[in-house]
């Protein structure tokens, strides 16, 4: 970190800590395993102040998650760092292989109260060549869908107490889209646990997601096993479902011809030719339509938008694979997903479409901070996305977007599963393209694991982020299902499941949160989202409205208190005097005219 030439801003030319405590650190990823050994460390001198660290801690970590402090003897080391700003000072340690270090002050110069955590520094250390290929005993090659149906079975056989195999329906050729369920309690959704899905394969021809599921489910299996900590914790923390071929009779296309002839489309669509990333609901349209022809914003939806009748009926052009993943959507309260595609390599996150159908224009949803970190969550642990000496595999190049990028500044993708997924239920969802090659040789497949091993679990980590909770009946202290729970200033709200739970992804900081439900009294609370792993538990209970607890009462059949036998009566009269009397009977018709014999 060098020093910067402007002097009107206070944290010019140096990395400063926002808060004047020991708990400040300065992270610094090096993307690759590096043999650490020292630091060179500087204060900050400008017209305006005078910073110093004067001591400091280091700690190292494989994951940013596990960190290992450097150590002298049975204590932490605390390194002498500067007596002033300009003089650089070095320390050095023994050698430690990490990907990540940390510099944790200690002690600064105080200057009375004004006195800012300011540093400027230089890290020692070697990267490590890249391994030939991986350590982890997968099998690593193409499985058409026969093979990737016995792996899995194989999975579930090596590890039935925490899989579970199902399928959410059939694609047009009737082949099954089978899910892989890997949970401390397969089959059952346990209450506060968060429901989390990849999805692979949507397109037929880009076959890494699907390959990297398969070693995936492996891998979690082995580790479990094992008794590795890291894996333990995420499986028995959350329910995980794995879809590695949403559209098997495209790659069984592809899969016949080969990484060398497959081509760049063949295989992309359906058997039908539907190209399944264009195929669900345009919701965004019908949110847009709706935010220019209401003027009275509270009357507006930002959530949960029904599917258009048009595209349900039976003549619609909608394949069979999209109407079972959009079950499947239905029916379990999934958080966080993301697809897995292939061809470049980058993160993209909502919204897929621009508002104007434009080519490409930046389209962000309420939750654009969010997705961010999602979105950088998996592309800056990615050995290849965040290699800064790689070449562009296109004509774009995402490294100088850090490589993420909202999806419609991209370009326009209408009914794409990411939109659907955000504006339909409560699921955030993201697109990874993994690889330049969207169909690589099987000796590729190793390294390209590597690469994307850690990516892979980080962002599954992240859906225990924000805040959860159950929003409950007061008086019967059971769920409330359909709540809705909004997030001040975040103009997007989720709803609880059929128990009551409920999960809304945040990024650290302090919220505002109402939780309501039909015939409830709104409840809120404010809920501190901490840079922990783990969420913040925010529990609401409902008070049930005087009318209903009154309507409650008489389907019971229970006998009314006469305060309540009061109040019924009130409501009813107060029902009538509301309700205009009928109009009067029309008056009868005249009689008609006497008519005597003829001739008189």
């Amino acid at each position: 970190l060098q020093s910067g030439v402007e002097d009107g801003d206070i944290y010019d030319g140096a990395w400063c800590a926002r808060h004047r405590d020991k708990k400040q650190w300065l992270e610094i990823d090096a993307l690759r395993p590096t043999g650490f050994t020292g630091v060179i460390l500087q204060g900050r001198s400008s017209i305006w102040s005078w910073d110093v660290v004067h001591s400091y801690k280091v700690q190292l970590s494989n994951d940013s998650l596990v960190w290992k402090p450097c150590m002298n003897g049975t204590e932490e080391a605390i390194f002498a760092g500067n007596q002033d700003p300009e003089t650089p000072v070095l320390s050095l340690f023994n050698s430690t292989v990490a990907r990540y270090i940390r510099i944790n002050p200690q002690t600064w110069y105080q200057n009375g109260t004004e006195g800012d955590i300011c540093l400027r520094a230089e890290v020692l250390g070697c990267t490590l060549p890249d391994p030939p290929g991986s350590k982890d005993k997968l099998d690593f090659r193409h499985h058409n869908y026969k093979e990737m149906r016995k792996l899995m079975r194989s999975v579930n056989q090596a590890c039935p107490d925490i899989t579970r195999i199902y399928s959410i329906g059939k694609s047009y050729k009737g082949l099954k889209l089978y899910v892989m369920e890997i949970s401390d309690n397969p089959g059952k959704h346990e209450l506060g646990e968060p429901e989390f899905r990849y999805v692979a394969g949507m397109h037929g021809n880009e076959v890494l997601g699907r390959e990297l599921l398969l070693n995936l489910m492996q891998y979690l299996c082995q580790e479990y096993k094992r008794g590795d900590q890291r894996i333990t914790h995420l499986i028995k923390e959350t329910r995980i479902h794995l879809l590695p071929s949403l559209n098997p009779d495209g790659h069984e296309m592809a899969f016949k011809k080969g990484s060398e002839l497959a081509g760049w489309a063949l295989g992309r669509y359906t058997y039908e030719g539907i190209d399944l990333n264009h195929n669900f609901a345009d919701l965004n349209s019908v949110m847009w339509t709706a935010i220019e022809l209401e003027t009275d914003r509270s009357k507006l939806i930002n959530h949960y938008f029904p599917i258009p009748e048009m595209y349900t009926s039976e003549e619609a052009f909608v394949a069979s694979e999209t109407r079972a993943v959009i079950r499947w959507m239905q029916n379990i309260p999934f958080v966080l997903s993301a697809n897995l595609h292939g061809g470049e390599l980058v993160v993209t996150y909502p919204y897929d479409m621009t508002r104007d159908w434009a080519p490409r224009e930046h389209t962000p949803t309420p939750d654009e901070s969010f997705f961010r970190w999602l979105a950088t969550a998996y592309a800056s642990t990615n050995q290849a996305m965040s290699n800064p000496n790689r070449r562009p595999c296109h004509n774009n190049d995402f490294l100088k977007y850090n490589n993420i990028i909202n999806g419609a500044d991209w370009h326009n993708v209408p009914g794409s599963m990411n939109d659907f997924s955000y504006l339909h239920t409560n699921c955030f969802e993201v697109t990874v393209e993994l690889s330049c090659d969207k169909f690589p040789h099987a000796s590729e497949l190793p390294v390209e694991w590597e690469n994307n091993r850690e990516s892979l679990l980080v962002y599954m980590e992240q859906v225990h982020r924000g805040i959860k909770g159950v929003v409950r009946d007061k008086d019967t202290d059971h769920g409330i299902a359909g709540a809705v729970i909004e997030v001040e200033d975040i103009d997007h709200h989720i709803r609880s499941a059929a128990g009551g739970d409920y999960w809304r992804l945040l990024n650290p900081g302090e919220y505002r949160v109402t939780a309501s439900a039909d015939g409830y009294t709104p409840s809120s609370r404010t809920c501190q989202v901490m840079y922990e792993h783990h969420p913040t538990i925010c529990d609401f209970r409902l008070t049930k409205l005087r009318k209903q607890r009154l309507t409650q009462a008489l389907k019971k059949g229970e006998k009314l208190r006469n305060n309540m036998q009061l109040r019924l009566r009130q409501l009813r009269n107060r029902k009538q005097r509301r309700t205009p009397p009928p109009p009067p009977p029309p008056p009868p018709p005249p009689p008609p005219p006497f008519l005597g014999p003829t001739g008189e």
